[in-house]
This record gives C-alpha cells, structure tokens and sequence, in this order.
C-alpha cells in the first residue's frame, strides 16, 4: 500500500473513530437527561418536601469567600428551608486539605442566617458528586432528599443520587448568569461518562467510615 492511501486509511478510521465516539458520548448524556426528566423541579411551590436537602460544594476563593456558585446553591437551600420544604441539610464538599476548606465556609454561611447548628451535617470528604451521593446513602443514610445545584450540574447529580438508592429531586439554584457557564456546560459532557462509568464499577468512595445518621441533631456527631 502505498503512502497516500496509507495516510487515507488511517484518516478515515481515526474520523470513524472520532464520530462513534462522539456519538456514545452524546448518547450517553442524553440517557441521563432522559431518566431525569420528571426530577427536576424548578418552582418551589411544586417541590415536594423532603427531610434533607443536599448542597454540593463548588469553589471557596483564597480568603474564605464562597464563590457565586456556592452562595447561590447555599441561598437556594435556605430559602427552601425558611418555606418548610426541608429539615436538614448535609453540606457535601472538598476539605481534603487543611488550606482548602468548602464545608465550614457553607456551614458558616447558613450560620451566619440563623440556621441552628443542629441541623447542619457536614461530609468533609465529598470531593466530587459520586463521592457525595455514595457517602450521603451510605455514611449519612439519607433516604429521599432535594439536590440543590446549578442547572448545567443538576442532572448528573440527581441521576447520581438516584441509582445510589435516594429517593432525589433536584432543585436548580440558578441566580445570575455565571462567567464559567459555557465551558461548565461542555465539562459536564464527559463528567456524566465518568458518572456513568463509576455507577457501573461500583466504585468505593474515596473514604469511607461509620454511619452518621442524618435524622436528628447533627451536633451528637463530630464534624
């Protein structure tokens, strides 16, 4: 075979390639939009009570102060709670570092509202949304709760939650139009493959340890 036809073939399967995988990936994101469609709910008024509500963390800047992301999802969460539409929260974040801390900047905002501490249950160890979900069915023995997340994250999150065994609906907390938005949409793509990925290995959290149930005052716990 000569050169040019050499080239030629592998041009025209690294394009077929190229275009399968294209094609799973969508596939793929529009199975998860699709099993989610009736759990997401984005009136309040529709939303159905829950015990617990489920707050990812997002990005804490340097000198502590929530990014617009986070405070958004945490003020969307309050709200809900001041309306009766839940009972607990769990604050799931990335503290995997001791100069990096997403939980006790959220629980130090809702603090900051007059939420009890009571009702405030951290997971130092949610470094992404399967670590969340895991350890929020697992550790926290969450049951059914209201997902509160941005709409671009929201159904990966509730998809998530859901094949762990939580009975979830998620709850959007868009507030502004954020400066991320764009390339956060296009992340998302290959974020539900690795959701997906990891839904079907089973994969363990990154940690794991003894029941902290989520009924109660959070404060017979240690954060």
């Amino acid at each position: 075979m000569s050169f040019k036809k050499q080239i030629k073939s592998i041009l025209l399967i690294s394009g077929i390639t190229a275009l399968l995988t294209i094609l799973v990936i969508v596939g793929l994101n529009v199975y998860i939009h699709l099993n989610t469609s009736c759990k997401i709910i984005s009136n309040a008024d529709e939303l159905p009570a829950s015990y617990c509500a489920i707050v990812l963390g997002a990005k804490v800047k340097e000198n502590g102060a929530l990014s617009n992301i986070l405070k958004d999802r945490l003020q969307t969460a309050l709200e809900l709670y001041r309306i009766g539409k839940i009972k607990r929260f769990l604050l799931s974040g990335d503290h995997g570092r001791p100069t990096y801390d997403e939980v006790n900047a959220m629980k130090r905002f809702l603090q900051q509202h007059h939420v009890p501490d009571s009702v405030l249950f951290l997971d130092h160890a949610g470094f992404d949304t399967y670590n969340s979900m895991y350890r929020a069915k697992n550790i926290f023995q969450v049951t059914d709760a209201i997902v509160i997340t941005q709409d671009f994250h929201l159904r990966r999150a509730v998809f998530t939650a859901n094949q762990m065994g939580i009975d979830a609906i998620g709850f959007p907390s868009d507030k502004r139009l954020y400066e991320s938005r764009h390339y956060l949409r296009i992340r998302e793509y290959m974020a539900n493959v690795k959701a997906l990925y990891e839904i079907a290995i089973d994969k363990k959290p990154t940690f794991e340890g003894p029941p902290i149930p989520i009924t109660g005052d959070s404060r017979r716990t240690f954060d």
